[in-house]
C-alpha cells in the first residue's frame, strides 16, 4: 500500500509499505479521507518533538472498518482516561495525551490500524447515514471549534469576533451561528483568503485592517461579547483583548510558536472591564461525537469548506495549498 511519511522537516515522502495487521484490541480501517490542516504544514516546515521518523501524518481521519465495513471517524487526540484531569472530566488537557499522526501512524496511507488506547476512550464513532467521509474527516477540527466556543461560553445574543479566515475560522463562524450569536465577523490580514472565506461563511463583516477601530465602529464603541483568535498570532491576541466589551471572553484558540509566546496584556483592560481570557486545546472523545451529529443535522455545514479533494499521491500539493492560504479545506482520498 501507498503512504506519506515524515522523515525530517522538508522530507515528506510517498512510501510503499506492507498492509499493517492490527493486533489485540486494536481495529484496522480503509482510509477514505484524511483531512489537512495548519498543523501538518508546522510539521512538514518544522518537525514536531512528539514525532519520531519515520511516521505515516495524518489525523483527520475518516474510514471504512475492514472485514466488517462499518464507516467509522476517528479522535485525533488521545486522552489517557485514567489521569486525575481524565477523571475530573478534563481530557482535553489530559497530562498524558498521545495523538493518530504523531505517537501513532496516521491517515494518509491507504489502510491504517486504529491504537486500543483510541477504543477504550470511545475515540471511534460511527459516521452517521447520509454524512460523506470527507465532511465527517472535519468532525475533528469541529470538535476542537466546539471546545473553543463552549469553554468561551458563545450563546444567543453575542456578537462574536473570530480573527483568521482559514478552515478553523470558517468554522467558528458556522457554529457561532448555530449557537445563537447575534453577529459574526470575520478578521484577517490576507485579504485574498479573506474574501475566499466570506463568500462561502457569509459573516456579518470581513475585516481586512484596522480590527478594533472597525470592531468598536460596528458595536457602536460597545465591543465584541466573544473574540476568538483562530490564527498563531500575538498580534491578534493583543487586539483581541483591546475590542472586547465588558465582561467579555477572549478565547486563545491559537498557539503561538514556541519560540515566541509572549504578547504584550493590558491588565488594567482585563480588570476594568472584567474580561475572562481563556484557552482552548483540542478536543475530547464525546466533542468528536457532538461535531458528528451537528454535521449529520446540518446545524454546521462542513461539505462547501472543502475545496480541493486530492489522492495520496499529491498530499504535498495539498500542504503547500494549506500554507499559502490558497484553499479552504484540503482532503486527501487515499
Amino acid at each position: 500500500m501507498k503512504v506519506a511519511r515524515f522523515h525530517a522537516p522538508g522530507d515528506i515522502r510517498i512510501e510503499d509499505a506492507p498492509e499493517p495487521v492490527a493486533g489485540p484490541g486494536e481495529l484496522k480501517i480503509r482510509v477514505r479521507n484524511c483531512s489537512t490542516c495548519g498543523t501538518d504544514a508546522k510539521i512538514y516546515k518544522f518537525g514536531h518533538h512528539h514525532i519520531r521518523p519515520p511516521r505515516v501524518m495524518g489525523h483527520e481521519i475518516a474510514g471504512e472498518v475492514v472485514d466488517t465495513g462499518a464507516r467509522v471517524q476517528v479522535i485525533a487526540a488521545i486522552p489517557c482516561g485514567t489521569c486525575g484531569e481524565c477523571l475530573r472530566g478534563r481530557q482535553t488537557v489530559c497530562p498524558n495525551q498521545e495523538s493518530m499522526g504523531y505517537h501513532y501512524d496516521g491517515g494518509f496511507a491507504e489502510y491504517m490500524i486504529v491504537p486500543a488506547k483510541v477504543l477504550a476512550v470511545d475515540g471511534v464513532n460511527a459516521i452517521p447515514s447520509g454524512v460523506g467521509y470527507a465532511e465527517a474527516s472535519v468532525a475533528e477540527p469541529l470538535a476542537c471549534v466546539l471546545n473553543g466556543q463552549e469553554l468561551a461560553g458563545v450563546g444567543a445574543g453575542d456578537d462574536v469576533v473570530v480573527m483568521g479566515a482559514g478552515p478553523i475560522g470558517c468554522l467558528h463562524v458556522r457554529l457561532a451561528r448555530a449557537r445563537g450569536a447575534a453577529r459574526v465577523f470575520l478578521v484577517d490580514v490576507n485579504a485574498q483568503r479573506l474574501a475566499m472565506a466570506a463568500e462561502l461563511v457569509r459573516p456579518d463583516a470581513a475585516i481586512d485592517a484596522d480590527p478594533v477601530e472597525q470592531v468598536l465602529k460596528l458595536t457602536g464603541g460597545r465591543g465584541a461579547d466573544v473574540v476568538i483568535t483562530a490564527a498563531a498570532s500575538g498580534a491578534a491576541q493583543e487586539q483581541a483583548v483591546r475590542m472586547a466589551a465588558r465582561q467579555g471572553r477572549v478565547s486563545f484558540f491559537g498557539g503561538l510558536p514556541k519560540d515566541d509566546p509572549i504578547i504584550a496584556l493590558d491588565s488594567n483592560l482585563v480588570h476594568y472591564r472584567e474580561l475572562t481570557i481563556i484557552g482552548a486545546n483540542g478536543s475530547s472523545p464525546a466533542h468528536n461525537a457532538s461535531a458528528l451529529r451537528l454535521v449529520a443535522e446540518g446545524a454546521v455545514v462542513v461539505s462547501d469548506l472543502i475545496t480541493h479533494r486530492l489522492p495520496l499521491s499529491q498530499v504535498l500539493d495539498g500542504i503547500d495549498l494549506v500554507s499559502r492560504g490558497a484553499a479552504i479545506k484540503v482532503t486527501i482520498e487515499p
